[in-house]
């Protein structure tokens, strides 16, 4: 059974999201509140957990996961950010949009499409940035949820009834209102909305 961490969403305690981090670093996955609904991670460059990530989402190979990163500085380190591209994501992040963009070479290859492109998010979740501070490296971003698509986890304790035998810890954040993120392919310089989600699109 998973660990339960209760963390506070708003102020995160310092030696809390050092406990989570640690777990990171060894190759847990875990289950973590977002600005847009509890998801599931793992440090992306541990292979064998983002393996098991695969196995718990039961998704094929040839669709990778997205990941977070700290800030937009982060994000030009694994995707190739246009000028354009990096005026639009200034306006929007950190914020509930997911974003489309060639990867680099630091991206691991199991974390990239064939059209060698990644999904990157920058979370407005104090216990994401958190995280991502302390762990040092991006973390891996899918979300938890079964797989009837309107069955949306809204606390830690729905999580814990549906994954809490398939992860390594809980980071309980209290109950969320979930809505998936907006997905934006900056591929090229004409923005696209691959999805609607939670965030404003008249942005793009």
């Amino acid at each position: 059974m998973a660990k339960i961490l209760a963390i506070n969403p708003d102020n995160p305690q310092p030696r809390l999201i050092a406990q989570a981090a640690e777990l990171l670093r060894l190759g847990a996955v875990i289950c973590y509140p977002t600005d847009t609904m509890y998801g599931i991670g793992c440090d992306i460059f541990n292979q064998k957990a983002v393996k098991r990530v695969y196995q718990i989402k039961g998704r094929p190979r040839d669709k990778p996961f997205s990941f977070m990163c700290a800030s937009l500085t982060n994000i030009s380190q694994y995707g190739h950010v246009s000028n354009t591209a990096y005026r639009l994501m200034k306006k929007c992040l950190p914020g509930p949009y997911t974003f489309v963009l060639p990867g680099s070479k630091l991206v691991p290859r199991i974390m990239l499409t064939r059209q060698k492109t990644v999904g990157i998010r920058v979370p407005d979740s104090p216990i994401c940035q958190a995280l991502l501070q302390a762990l040092g490296n991006p973390v891996l971003n899918t979300s938890a949820q079964v797989k009837d698509e309107d069955a949306w986890l809204r606390s830690a304790f729905d999580v814990d009834e549906h994954f809490g035998r398939l992860v390594d810890l809980i980071v309980d954040g209290g109950e969320l209102a979930p809505e998936p993120s907006t997905v934006v392919s900056l591929l090229d310089d004409s923005p696209e909305i691959l999805r609607q989600g939670k965030g404003d699109t008249a942005l793009f």
